[in-house]
């Protein structure tokens, strides 16, 4: 039998001489509207301490409550089922990066089955092969270095046959977590350079850094610590991707303590598909940045010649 129980991060707090008052994973308390349940029964069931008696008169507004809690996200129904049960995830790269993630995404209940480039371009081309595994697989492709010209143009083609396509990569000091693409249209590898290019006055410097224009790497190289939080950042990609409909906004019957009336309750953060993080290699810091697919244009007429191409800023300019 599964039973609700409070999200992680999420508890219950009992306010003397008051309501009880949920405090969310984000640190919000909210006002909970009971509809009548004895807020002890409440905390009792979402804690596993009971069960609900047969017959009782406040057991069906006892579920909707609880119900409520679900559709937002602060309780979940306990199973033995991990969030990546199902999902076969195909990992390649550096071992320094790769490795830590296969253990973390198998951790989580994934199959983690090896790939090379060329099965990757064939992944890219035919699809899984299979109709029940659209939408439940995925390419995780990890580099200890900046990407070469190329190297990701095949992958970008995943989506189109509905495979999942996760990626990261080092330049220096920093790693970068590209946003989770999974249906055609979203944010690709090539996507995210162009816009890494437009929103810097030094796009000739780094386009040259990244095809290769630049002195021998001297790290820093991911270390246990670094690698065990990229890992975990590009797992908890995964589980969105395999919880998408699980993080869809709801109405719920709680507010935010102070607010009026029943409201939707946002999570924080960017989507996993719009995210573009950079990881400090050297402190550990986290920053992320929207990005947005890049939509096509049309080729220019023939004979056509482009118009003057703006020039480089003066002074410090960041990538």
């Amino acid at each position: 039998m599964t039973r609700s129980r409070l999200a992680p991060g999420a508890g219950i707090v009992t306010v003397p001489g008051a309501g009880p008052v949920l405090r969310s994973p984000e640190g919000e308390f909210l006002r909970i509207d009971t509809g009548g349940v004895d807020g002890d029964v409440l905390v009792r069931r979402l804690t596993g301490e009971a069960e609900a008696a047969s017959g009782d008169p406040h057991d069906d507004r006892l579920h909707r409550l609880i119900d409520a809690f679900e559709a937002d996200g602060y309780a979940v129904v306990s199973s033995p089922r991990p969030p990546l049960d199902g999902r076969v995830v195909h990992v390649l790269g550096d071992p320094a990066l790769a490795e830590p993630l296969a253990r973390c995404v198998r951790g989580e209940g994934a199959e983690v089955r090896p790939i090379t480039r060329d099965g990757v371009a064939e992944l890219a081309l035919t699809g899984p092969g299979d109709e029940h595994a659209e939408g439940r697989v995925a390419v995780v492709w990890c580099l200890d270095s900046p990407v070469a010209e190329g190297v990701w143009d095949a992958a970008d083609r995943l989506p189109d046959h509905r495979v999942a396509w996760l990626r990261c990569h080092r330049e220096g000091a920093h790693v970068w977590t590209e946003p989770l693409a999974a249906a055609p249209g979203d944010v690709s590898s090539r996507h995210v350079r162009l816009r890494r290019l437009a929103a810097t006055p030094a796009h000739r410097e780094l386009a040259a850094y990244w095809a290769g224009h630049r002195t021998p790497d001297t790290g820093p190289h991911p270390t246990d610590a670094s690698a065990a939080l990229i890992a975990a950042l590009l797992t908890a990609d995964l589980i969105a991707w395999a919880d998408a409909d699980a993080d869809a906004d709801a109405d719920v019957d709680v507010d935010v303590e102070g607010g009026a009336g029943s409201g939707r309750v946002r999570r924080a953060g960017l989507p996993v598909g719009r995210r573009l993080r950079r990881i400090d290699l050297r402190d550990l810091t986290v920053t992320e940045h929207p990005v947005l697919p890049v939509p096509d244009v049309a080729p220019l007429p023939t004979g056509a010649r482009p118009g003057p191409h703006a020039g480089n800023g003066t002074g410090k300019a960041r990538s």
